[in-house]
């Protein structure tokens, strides 16, 4: 009987270990690593970046297009439509942001 129950406590201890153990891993791995924080100012200047290369490219892929250097309308299509939408969504953003601005502007303090 006293070597059941000195059985049954080891049985015990040593699953409570093993929960203990799990747990913290399980715990670990479900941490999610912080992303770095940027500010407003940096996102919009990344996203204008952006916006400036995919017109570059635009403008060279015309230009390639019209001297005879590359034959591809396919990517010449898809460059002008991903330049043109990233130029109204920047337009979109620049008309929320003004907007806003007024109505902070017109708040009384």
């Amino acid at each position: 009987m006293v070597v059941k129950s000195v059985a049954f406590n080891a049985y015990q201890n040593a699953m409570d270990i093993r929960r203990r153990t799990v747990d913290s891993t399980v715990a670990q791995s479900l941490k999610k690593p912080q992303a770095p924080v940027t500010s407003f100012q940096d996102t919009l200047k990344s996203s204008l970046v952006k916006v400036n290369d995919l017109q570059e490219t635009k403008e060279t892929m015309i230009e390639e297009f019209a001297s005879g250097k590359t034959q591809n309308v396919h990517e010449l299509m898809i460059s002008m439509q991903k330049a043109g939408m990233a130029m109204q969504m920047t337009g979109a953003v620049r008309s929320k942001i003004m907007t806003a601005y007024k109505e902070i502007m017109q708040m009384p303090f």
